[in-house]
């Protein structure tokens, strides 16, 4: 488990601001929005990242019949806040075994929801996702109908859908492939800055991997 931030884009380290610079450095994606320490899933940890954002922090809720909470994390600092949030849980999945959905919104540019996708990033556009066909999936999410695309470039061992919500990106990445079918079933997504107490109610489960790629 990483005890330093490091960048949302590839996982590299880096520079704190300083002298030369008056943002969090990497050597080769430059300025970015550092991506915070991962820490085990609970109410604190998941209050702390609610606290800071600045983004939603999607969650399905109700959770699919069997589903846990599996893990949260935000990219951003004290001074710029969360720009970006990834809520990650697990369950039964739809064609059996266990199926890990995890959500990230972000600001333009950030890149994390491409860095767990699996594509060059920073955003959704340059997977292969095609905004002028019917998208594939819609989720409601804070209460609004959300179109979802599937983006085709994606690593062939997971489903990866994408769109807009709220005015930021929204990732939807789901692994393993068929598990994807999933979005499928028009998820309730809320944003648990929105929550209040009931966010004292989530089921948790032992922490992903998947946040910590």
């Amino acid at each position: 488990m990483r005890g330093e931030p490091s960048c949302p884009k590839c996982g590299g380290r880096v520079r704190a601001p300083g002298l030369f610079a008056d943002s969090w450095q990497c050597d080769v994606h430059g300025s970015v929005y550092p991506l915070q320490p991962v820490i085990p899933p609970s109410v604190e940890a998941l209050g702390v990242v609610v606290h800071r954002a600045h983004v939603p922090v999607w969650m399905p809720w109700p959770l699919p019949v069997g589903w846990l909470f599996t893990g949260v994390a935000y990219a951003g600092d004290d001074r710029s806040g969360g720009r970006a949030t990834a809520v990650a849980c697990s369950g039964p999945g739809p064609l059996g075994g266990i199926g890990e959905l995890l959500l990230v919104a972000e600001e333009l540019g950030v890149g994390l929801g491409a860095r767990f996708a699996g594509i060059d990033g920073p955003d959704p556009g340059s997977g292969g996702m095609s905004i002028d066909k019917p998208p594939q999936v819609k989720v409601l999410a804070a209460g609004r109908p959300t179109p979802l695309w599937h983006v085709t470039d994606a690593p062939h061992d997971r489903a990866v859908f994408a769109g807009e919500a709220r005015g930021l990106w929204l990732w939807a990445i789901v692994w393993p492939e068929q598990s994807g079918l999933l979005m499928y079933d028009e998820l309730i997504l809320t944003d648990l800055r929105d929550a209040g107490a009931e966010v004292d109610l989530l089921p948790f489960g032992a922490l992903t991997p998947r946040l910590l790629g």
